[in-house]
């Protein structure tokens, strides 16, 4: 027979051979592994539409211990079923099985060393006596799920054993047991990204949704083909990386914790349950989750319930309003909110400028839009546990300093916000600014935030609404938002009302084309995300209220902890406090005009800002902001 004609033979039948295996039932699939019948190297693609389970197998006097690790972190670990000492059956998982000889592989675990693989635990019946079995859900599990959806599941298709990698996200530790998270890799069609999410996240005994979406060393994977178990899996062309919570978690958790002997299954060979896979429902169309795109460098998305989603697009609409009338619908950007605010959530430290020097005749220049809204932000990324400063020109150093102090005394700070200044001195200023000794690789912050801040114009110049250049009484803090572009990991906000503002530079064509004066006081630098708003102020109350729904988003808060830890959501009353109040915002506007910070519109010393009295009118804002928010 010719060596074509036998490969194409040999072809047929591995090709007959997986088809019958797909469809085999479970009991059957076992019996036929433990008579080591079975010539596969894992189990992915197999027994289509049942769940397989994770096998580890610890000393009796760790059992408890363990059992509470699982449910510490349970996207990692999904606990099926624990076993009694000594019991080598999972009766509700399956009718028929011995666990010492129903996987395809099993390791042996000594002192935290591998010091074998087995086909069978037979040979040590008598030490599995005092030795408990955890069966934990496996991803393998939703495999058919994704390919009823429509998503081509890679590793199924390229006949290899799926990827999985030792990440750098903590696991919550439990007595002797603590390790690192391990997740599984599947490249899934930037299209079909969305509908990977659904078609696995109410999956929970399967790992349940992503806990990861795009770059690989966000998570600490620095090459995605050199998995730590498993084989690589082949991106095609449009592929997004896309990472469950792995079981192999567990295994890692056995080699930290040193017990002189345990097993586990190997990493791809499963153990095969009777249950099936449950169907994916919703109890309602609130609690489908969406998935955006944060960040192109490195590429990143993020995900998000869709009642918290509609939620900040309502609060989107109420900012939007234009009470005078200066035509900033023309400016709108619609999903900026959402994306800014979910990009923020993500950061750990976060830099916020403001202070726009309007009124240079009046000592001081500022205009009271602007400061309250920055320390609205700041105040709930200090409830949020984020790290965040301030950083303002050189010459109102001492006013920010006595407003943040004021505004701790007024319970709207926790504590003081540190107040920074930036000066140009060199070409690499900017960069030595933002980053740790100028390394790129090492910033300081990885968001920043401008809201009612002077931005430069096209012709290097800052300009206030009526076109006076006000460049002399301006830092050029645009500096670090272009630096920013250039720095992998760092995203900037702009929040502004009329299109001079930093971070607007994204819609200068629609500033020139609509706002009075555009032509010449667009500014020209942009930020990642532009919110726009009636009054600056509002973004930053809309800001402040849209992380506070992230914060409370049950699907977004799994996300954030990579599905690791508890649930962050006791601290709800704590970020609710946070929020700007209609009782606080009278109190900073009135230590304002006691500083002489006037309305920036009409240059008054009066309750109101940009010309609009406080109340009945910013104050109806922040009511109707923090409504939406509570519904």
């Amino acid at each position: 027979m010719a060596s074509s004609e036998l490969k194409r033979n040999l072809e047929a039948e591995e090709m007959f051979l997986t088809e019958g295996l797909k469809s085999l039932l479970p009991h059957a699939l076992r019996r036929i592994i433990r008579c080591n019948r079975l010539n596969i190297r894992n189990t992915s693609g197999i027994a289509e539409g049942y769940k397989q389970a994770n096998v580890l197998i610890l000393h009796k006097s760790l059992a408890d211990d363990f059992e509470k690790f699982c449910h510490a972190n349970e996207g990692p670990l999904p606990l099926l079923y624990r076993s009694k000492p000594g019991d080598w059956k999972c009766p509700s998982l399956s009718s028929d099985s011995d666990i010492r000889t129903d996987c395809l592989q099993y390791r042996v675990y000594e002192h935290g060393a591998c010091t074998g693989s087995l086909k069978s635990l037979k040979e040590y019946s008598e030490q599995l006596k005092n030795m408990v079995t955890f069966y934990l859900g496996c991803s393998f599990s939703f495999e058919k799920a994704v390919q009823n959806a429509g998503i081509p599941v890679r590793n199924v298709e390229q006949k290899c054993n799926v990827s999985m990698y030792k990440t750098a996200v903590p696991c919550y530790s439990v007595s002797a047991f603590c390790c690192n998270l391990v997740v599984t890799m599947r490249p899934i069609p930037e299209s079909k990204l969305e509908a990977a999410v659904l078609a696995t996240c109410e999956l929970k005994e399967a790992h349940g949704a992503p806990i990861h979406v795009g770059d690989p060393g966000l998570l600490g994977i620095q090459d995605l083909s050199k998995p730590d178990y498993g084989d690589p899996v082949h991106l095609h062309p449009g592929d997004i990386p896309v990472f469950w919570a792995c079981g192999v978690t567990g295994i890692e958790a056995i080699i930290n914790c040193r017990t002189p002997l345990a097993f586990t299954h190997s990493p791809g060979c499963m153990f095969i349950t009777d249950l099936k896979n449950d169907n994916v429902t919703f109890r309602s169309s609130r609690e489908v989750p969406q998935v955006h795109c944060i960040s192109q460098d490195p590429l990143h998305y993020s995900i998000v319930s869709a009642e918290a989603a509609q939620k900040i697009k309502t609060l989107e609409t109420l900012i939007g309003r234009d009470p005078g009338d200066r035509g900033i619908i023309h400016l709108h950007c619609p999903d900026e909110l959402l994306k800014a605010c979910l990009s923020i959530s993500h950061a750990q430290s976060v830099l916020i400028t403001t202070g726009f020097p309007t009124h240079f005749t009046y000592e001081p220049p500022e205009e009271n839009d602007g400061p309250p809204g920055a320390l609205a932000i700041a105040a709930i990324l200090q409830a949020l546990q984020k790290e965040v400063a301030i950083v303002t020109d050189q010459r109102a150093m001492n006013l920010n300093r006595k407003i943040i102090e004021e505004a701790v005394q007024l319970g709207i700070l926790k504590r003081p916000v540190p107040l920074l200044s930036y000066q140009s001195k060199s070409a690499d200023s900017a960069l030595m600014f933002l980053c740790e000794n100028g390394n790129p690789r090492r910033p300081r912050f990885d968001h920043l935030i401008a809201i009612e801040r002077a931005g430069m114009a096209a012709d290097g110049n800052y300009y206030n609404a009526r076109k006076v250049n006000i460049k002399h009484l301006v830092d050029p803090i645009d500096e670090l938002f272009l630096a920013a572009q250039s720095l992998p990991g760092v995203t900037t906000t702009g929040v502004g009302d009329g299109g001079n503002e930093l971070g607007m530079g994204k819609i200068k064509d629609a500033v020139k084309k609509h706002i009075k004066n555009g032509d010449v006081i667009a500014c020209d630098v942009a930020a990642d995300f532009t919110i726009v708003a009636g009054v600056s102020n509002w973004g930053g109350y809309a800001i402040a209220c849209a992380l506070y729904i992230l914060s409370t988003c049950e699907v977004h808060d799994r996300y954030l902890r990579k599905a690791v830890g508890f649930p962050r959501l006791s601290n709800k009353m704590v970020w609710l406090s946070a929020l700007p109040s209609v009782t606080k915002e009278e109190k900073l506007l009135k230590t304002l005009v006691q500083h002489g910070v006037r309305s920036g519109k009409t240059a008054s010393l009066e309750m109101e800002v940009d010309g609009l009295p406080f109340y009945n009118t910013h104050s109806l804002m922040i009511e109707k902001l923090r409504e939406t928010t509570q519904q």
